[in-house]
């Protein structure tokens, strides 16, 4: 997989990193010299001067080979633009954006491009979206016990029942977001191509519901 990050602060740097440890390529481009030499000696993808939704900088950080592009940079109308250009004009597959204010997410989830608003759990999300590696959980019980993860599911997983898809990871689903909104589905409920499907399960259990939603319902074993 080639990704190309936008934004080389703590968090682009964070992703950049853990990428290129999991054996993906990675290109970052941010507008300060001094941010790109922060990732070290030991990074070894590439680095790019400049802004991150111009056309020409994108081109060479590698956006027409790109599997999936970042917006991580501190502003929010600079991320949703370079997002908009990787999605609309480079037709780049996975593209998200780092926005600072929540209330604009909803406007940028219509518009199908997945926003993360908290910098904490930006970096783990970021890598669960982009790599399908990691776990995306985002809420747990007070006691650890429970959780809610979302999904990063099979294409073959499309037109199955979310009924099948409880009985194959031991959870419920407790929730969907079909073109950027969000509503409970009941058992018959059938899985559309895009839908963002996030599943509370027993926090032991939830390592192997992820990998379940990676493979094709007929590879699940009973």
């Amino acid at each position: 997989m080639f990704v190309v990050i936008m934004g080389c602060g703590r968090v682009g740097r964070s992703l950049a990193t853990r990428i290129e440890a999991l054996g993906h390529n990675v290109s970052v481009i941010d507008v300060k010299s001094e941010a790109l030499a922060k990732l070290g000696n030991d990074f070894q993808g590439k680095r790019v001067l400049g802004q991150g939704f111009d056309r020409n900088v994108l081109t060479e950080a590698g956006i027409t080979e790109a599997d999936a592009f970042a917006a991580v940079s501190s502003g929010d109308n600079t991320n949703i633009i370079a997002a908009r250009v990787a999605r609309e004009e480079f037709n780049v597959e996975r593209v998200i954006a780092r926005i600072y204010d929540g209330r604009r997410a909803e406007i940028y989830e219509r518009l199908g491009i997945p926003t993360i608003a908290t910098v904490p759990w930006a970096a783990e999300r970021l890598l669960h979206v982009i790599t399908g590696e990691g776990v995306g959980s985002t809420l747990s019980d007070p006691s650890g016990q429970v959780s809610i993860v979302e999904l990063i599911l099979h294409v073959d997983w499309v037109g199955q029942s979310l009924s099948e898809l409880e009985k194959a990871t031991e959870g419920r689903c407790a929730f969907i977001v079909r073109a950027g909104r969000a509503a409970i589905p009941t058992s018959r409920t059938r899985i559309q191509a895009e839908d963002h499907v996030w599943l509370s399960v027993l926090s032991e259990k939830e390592q192997r519901a992820v990998e379940i939603g990676r493979i094709a319902p007929q590879e699940v074993e009973d």
